[in-house]
């Protein structure tokens, strides 16, 4: 998700100056879409959530019921601008074909995915541009500025590393391939933040994926926000379109507990997972925030 913290800090600190690095966390979580912002230099965060999983397919009369656990590490480092990430997902289930008498039982387990790559913020709209209010004019700060709809942009660019004989991909996949996504950011007043994402995954591979994310969050005070998401893929072993929503509370500046339900709205299959996670950092940041 998108990205809570920052959110909470606009809510407080409404002039407040920042880069990237900010005084509370700026995690992913909950949701799937990627911030434009990194996490700031010399900050290491990780971000985990574990998600309970039931799919079914009524047109092969099949389905599984599981857990996974998905991780995330990041780093900012050298540039503000600049992060490591690296990611991915270990699914574990029971996998259910009732076209068979008895019924076929298959447990599975397997890395679902694993991801490395770095992050770079190539644009923000408000860096080094000045914002404060303007003490001669009420009308001035009433006008709607046309900056807003300008969003931040981020382009994000690694590796998937996939095993030999995985249930959860394409027949055939194996070892490295890339991937690229493009990441906007828009920070509104009202404490609200939109965020899109696209993604081309597992480029050249038996499974190019081709991925949106869209994402809008709001804060509804200095500990609570709130996301609503859709997430489409297409491809020729997946294609889905889906919903989510959930909650993210903040414990302290630098930890942060989230919950999240997902599902879609079609039968071949039907999508159900609910999410819980929880988002620490450990901040070596140096720089000091300055306010106007």
């Amino acid at each position: 998700m998108t990205k809570t913290l920052l959110l909470i800090l606009l809510a407080i600190f409404p002039n407040l100056i920042i880069g990237q690095y900010t005084d509370v966390i700026n995690s992913n979580k909950p949701g799937e879409s990627f911030s434009a912002f990194s996490v700031g230099t010399d900050v290491i965060q990780v971000e985990t959530s574990t998600n309970f999983l039931k799919q079914k397919h009524k047109l092969l009369n099949n389905k599984f019921i599981g857990h996974s656990i998905d991780f995330s590490l990041r780093y900012g480092f050298l540039k503000e601008e600049l992060e490591f990430i690296s990611l991915g997902s270990y699914q574990t289930d029971i996998f259910y074909d009732y076209r068979y008498n008895p019924t076929n039982e298959l447990a599975r387990k397997n890395i679902k995915e694993f991801k490395i790559g770095f992050k770079y913020l190539v644009y923000d709209p408000y860096k080094n541009y000045d914002d404060s209010p303007n003490v001669y004019s009420y009308r001035a700060n009433q006008k709607f500025k046309w900056r807003s709809l300008l969003p931040a942009l981020a382009v994000m660019s690694g590796v998937n590393i996939d095993s030999k004989m995985n249930p959860y991909t394409a027949n055939g996949i194996n070892g490295i391939s890339p991937y690229i996504l493009i990441a906007t950011q828009n920070n509104f007043k009202n404490n609200t933040v939109f965020v899109a994402n696209i993604l081309y995954d597992r480029i050249g591979s038996n499974q190019s994926d081709f991925e949106y994310i869209v994402t809008l969050t709001k804060a509804l005070n200095v500990n609570w926000a709130i996301f609503l998401e859709t997430q489409g893929i297409k491809s020729d072993f997946y294609a889905d379109n889906l919903f989510s929503f959930g909650a993210a509370y903040l414990f302290n500046k630098n930890f942060q507990i989230d919950a999240s339900y997902t599902t879609n709205n079609k039968e071949t299959p039907r999508v159900g997972k609910i999410s819980f996670g929880l988002s620490y950092r450990f901040d070596f940041h140096k720089d000091k925030v300055l306010i106007k």
